[in-house]
């Protein structure tokens, strides 16, 4: 048996201003695929287990990701999809993918869709699986040409390699027991707060996801995901949406129209009511002074690298130090510039630099003059650790060189490229203990949570200008479907 599995990952921000190249998916090709994929906490490394379990010829063309970002460069998208429909072409007894269900790319809105037809074209007949990220915006033309969707179930993403075991059992009951699965998609019109999705939360982002581990105990379904989306994608189709997978497409509408309903009774309470920002440091300066140990963490949404942020708004460290913070540590804030003079004075050098602000998007307000500081060069590392934590646990990072600059108010990582605050190491990798401040202000919104959160005393949300506000007055939509749940009001849907 010949299986071929691969992984092509990407959330695409559509209004986001960073560039995605083929060198900000890292791609590994064949046998430095096949090596990744080996151990991997994901689905691609599950699919490999699944194949060697079975003795299967694994054929393992591409594992690649990029950070959310802005829209796909053409040349990447072409490389790396023809990589996989190569593999294919050269016969198969299953294919394996490891998705996202939110990539844009320059000419494609639905990358997957595109990617999934010409796979499907390569191979008609060859049971294809897809894992998906619970984020996915989906579209019928990605269940058409596939067997079985699969998405996540926990935000942070913590099952991503369970969703891959799950993906692979249904392939290999089509594969042993002549199993022939059906698809059905339900879309509600309703955009959710990505804030509102954490599945650690009791919520109702958790009482719908357990809503669809019940409905997967029925007879005849397979399987079940609520898809939360990617709101902040220009597209058709973004928003809440429900596939499942099951012995019948009658048994699949009904489940998955049952589950959108459900959601779509309770989109009130995805609805995000977003503080102001001072607000926002008022509560921490609070929690500060309150009992517990260790640091406030502040979490600057707007500017969150896991949701195509520049890392470079500097709206809510400027505004910490001028309401009198202190004891602060920030970071990582994306600076190449300031990295490169920085580095070039020296470990020990006094500076007076200006950070962030410097990247605008279309469609937003020009950022802000950059933030003018002046402290002492601490130092410098070549920005790469190896993560602890329980998201890609093992798995090496490079944030480009990385510099410890200190104030006398707080102690900055810069970095020359955005990067997610998800591991200790982040920090560590330059000498800085996050865990001795007193306010810890990351650029994220949810990754950094199952690492830092436990260690914190407070955690207060706090809202920037950035291009992953949960501000969508902030947005200008122009391709998505209206009307729609909040922007239009009140909204009429039944399936």
């Amino acid at each position: 048996m010949r299986i071929v599995v691969a992984r092509l990952n990407h959330e695409t921000n559509t209004f986001s201003p960073v560039r995605t190249d083929l060198n900000s998916f890292d791609p590994k090709w064949d046998e430095e695929a096949y090596a990744f994929g080996n151990g991997s906490n994901t689905a691609l490394g599950a699919f490999h287990d699944y194949a060697l379990r079975n003795g299967a010829e694994l054929i393992t063309p591409l594992a690649a990701t990029a950070n959310p970002s802005g829209l796909v460069e053409d040349e990447a998208f072409e490389k790396m999809a023809s990589a996989i429909v190569a593999a294919v072409e050269h016969g198969c007894d299953a294919i394996l993918l490891d998705l996202h269900g939110a990539m844009v790319t320059r000419s494609f809105d639905d990358a997957e869709g595109e990617l999934l037809a010409r796979v499907r074209s390569a191979a008609p007949d060859v049971p294809l699986g897809v894992a998906l990220d619970l984020h996915g915006n989906i579209t019928q033309r990605m269940l058409d040409n596939c067997d079985c969707i699969v998405g996540f179930k926990t935000y942070p993403h913590i099952d991503m390699y369970a969703t891959g075991e799950h993906v692979a059992r249904i392939i290999d009951a089509m594969l042993k027991d002549g199993l022939r699965p059906r698809q059905a998609w339900s879309h509600p019109p309703m955009l959710a707060a990505t804030l509102k999705m954490n599945t650690n939360e009791d919520c109702a982002m958790t009482d719908l996801i357990n809503l669809t581990r019940v409905a997967e105990q029925r007879d005849g379904v397979y399987a079940v995901t609520l898809f939360g989306g990617f709101p902040i994608a220009d597209l058709a189709e973004t928003g809440v949406s429900v596939v499942a997978v099951a012995s019948d497409e009658v048994i699949a509408r009904a489940v998955a129209d049952e589950v959108a309903m459900e959601a779509w009774r309770r989109r009130e309470e995805f609805l995000y009511h977003e503080s102001s920002l001072e607000q926002s440091l008022s509560s921490a300066r609070e929690a500060a002074g309150g009992p517990g140990t260790g640091p406030v963490l502040l979490l600057d949404h707007g500017d969150n690298c896991m949701s195509g942020g520049t890392c470079d708004n500097m709206d809510v460290l400027a505004t910490a130090l001028a309401s009198g913070l202190d004891g602060i540590v920030a970071g990582p804030i994306c600076d190449p510039q300031i990295v490169t003079e920085l580095i070039e004075a020296g470990i020990g050098a006094t500076a007076t630099i200006d950070l962030g602000n410097k990247v605008g998007a279309d469609g937003f307000a020009p950022p802000h003059a950059p933030l003018r500081l002046c402290g002492k060069v601490i130092a410098a590392s070549d920005g790469s650790y190896v993560v602890s934590g329980p998201i890609y646990r093992g798995q090496l990072c490079h944030m480009g060189r990385a510099v410890k600059f200190q104030t006398d108010s707080a102690i900055i990582l810069i970095t020359e490229r955005p990067h997610e605050p998800w591991d200790l190491g982040v920090f560590h990798c330059t000498a800085i203990d996050p865990l001795k401040a007193r306010y810890l202000i990351l650029k994220s919104r949810m990754y950094c949570r199952p690492v830092f959160e436990k260690h914190c005393k407070a955690m207060v949300e706090c809202a920037s200008g950035g291009v992953t506000s949960s501000n969508y007055d902030l947005f200008s939509f122009r391709k998505l479907a209206r009307p729609i749940y909040p922007l239009d009001g009140e909204v009429h849907w039944r399936p």
